[in-house]
């Protein structure tokens, strides 16, 4: 019996792609800049990136902190764009919904850094989820 390629369980590349040179020093920025391990954000991305994107994850990195979020600093302290459009890891209702919340607190008068800290608090948490 044939098997199909799509059947054919693409973890192990994925990993192998994600510990290259170049795409683990990647994974380390993401990581640093959402807060959690290494290992985590790998076991995220494998389980939710496709071969396509994992194989430009270095360039679309790159090219997201250069361009995402460049006109709002609370959604570049999120990285909502980043995070939504160029290293999909957060799905774009959720993340509308952290920076709403978040402009909202401190709209309410909470302060800029306990608004922003309870924002990436819930980023970490969406991608994790």
């Amino acid at each position: 019996m044939t098997r199909y390629l799509y059947e054919k369980d693409l973890r192990q590349m994925k990993y192998t792609i994600l510990t290259s040179t170049r795409h683990d020093e990647a994974v380390r920025a993401i990581a640093r800049r959402i807060g959690v391990a290494d290992a985590k954000l790998r076991m995220a991305m494998i389980r939710r990136f496709d071969m396509s994107l994992l194989e430009n994850l270095e360039s679309r990195w790159e090219m997201g902190q250069q361009y995402a979020d460049r006109d709002d600093p609370v959604a570049a302290e999120l990285g909502c764009e980043l995070f939504t459009r160029f290293v999909p890891l957060v799905d774009t209702e959720t993340m509308q919904s952290i920076y709403t919340e978040t402009t909202a607190m401190i709209g309410n008068g909470s302060s800029r850094v306990e608004a922003l800290a309870r924002g990436k608090e819930q980023v970490r948490e969406a991608v994790l989820s």
